[in-house]
């Protein structure tokens, strides 16, 4: 596998990425991949799955988003909604490429905001062929809400309002801590060391009012829209990105889809312990539906069954 340092433009920010591809010559198929909750180009982490996907003939995409690691824009501030545009970006930057086939292009996003922003970007970018959503939020309320118990919840809401009235006479509200003030991490979270590699890159502060964002962050809405394949895992009993924000995006989707529950494991460890049992799956999705569309066949059988699309390759 060769990994190229890479960048590209969103928004006017230079977005730094790195580019991994197999050695033989393209054009590739390409997976684009943003970090999850926090997360960094460069984790550790990801290696494997680019190695799996690689191995299979992609090239992947993995960058920083805007104000994060080696990226421009600003620092510190946590946005969904630029995340989208950043990946709607790298998406278009694969276009340009001509080691790219342009008609060819995945999504992965794998932890909380990661999987939810695969979601996102499969229902507004017709461009993505195929998502993979790895322990995935689907609604940012939800998540924050059941981190904490009600007093803490409430006391929450209350410092959010607070911080709305600070801004409004300031100009400026308070920063806190992402990981401590507006996620709250469980145990396991504290003890792992599986994101150790970059955990003290991330920003130490950011305002307050990000957590705005996060509450109103809902991939359900867009897999409710979603014809496009999507392939989603979840942890069964999963303390730090709910089991049923995964079953719910599953059974939201409208296309081809499906659901890899693992079992007897947790948010965390479960990277590790089925690892060798998920990445085939992950990679066989991604092959079956990241195909150029050369021919594309629609068929009605009858009202109540709907359209089935075919895409179909010209011959080699």
């Amino acid at each position: 596998m060769r990994s190229t340092g890479v960048e590209f433009y969103s928004e006017g920010d230079r977005i730094a990425a790195i580019w991994r591809t197999p050695e033989t010559p393209g054009p590739y198929r390409a997976i684009v991949q943003g970090p999850g909750w926090l997360g960094l180009k460069d984790a550790k982490l990801y290696v494997r799955y680019h190695e799996a996907l690689v191995a299979a003939g992609f090239a992947v995409l993995v960058f920083d988003y805007r104000g994060f690691g080696d990226s421009e824009g600003d620092r510190g501030i946590l946005s969904p909604a630029r995340q989208l545009q950043d990946l709607v970006n790298a998406v278009s930057y694969l276009t340009t490429r001509d080691d790219v086939v342009a008609d060819a292009i995945g999504v992965f996003g794998t932890g909380g905001t990661g999987g939810g922003n695969a979601v996102l970007l499969a229902d507004v970018d017709p461009r993505v062929k195929a998502a993979v959503s790895q322990v995935p939020v689907a609604d940012g309320t939800d998540w924050l809400h059941r981190m904490r118990e009600e007093h803490a919840w409430l006391a929450f809401l209350a410092s959010l309002e607070e911080d709305r009235r600070l801004r409004v006479a300031t100009g400026q509200g308070r920063l806190v801590h992402p990981r401590e003030e507006i996620m709250v991490p469980t145990p396991e979270r504290r003890a792992t060391n599986i994101k150790a590699d970059v955990d003290d890159r991330i920003p130490s502060a950011i305002p307050l009012s990000c957590a705005e964002e996060i509450l109103a962050y809902r991939p359900i809405d867009a897999a409710n829209r979603l014809r496009t394949p999507l392939l989603v895992i979840g942890v069964e009993g999963d303390a730090t990105t709910p089991t049923d924000h995964a079953e719910a995006l599953y059974a939201a989707a409208k296309g081809p889809k499906q659901l890899i529950m693992q079992r007897h494991t947790t948010h965390y460890a479960a990277y590790d312990r089925y690892w060798e049992q998920t990445t085939p799956l992950i990679v066989d999705w991604l092959d079956r539906y990241v195909r150029p569309s050369d021919v594309v066949v629609r068929t009605t059988t009858s009202p109540e069954q709907g359209e089935t699309i075919e895409l179909m390759e010209a011959p080699k």
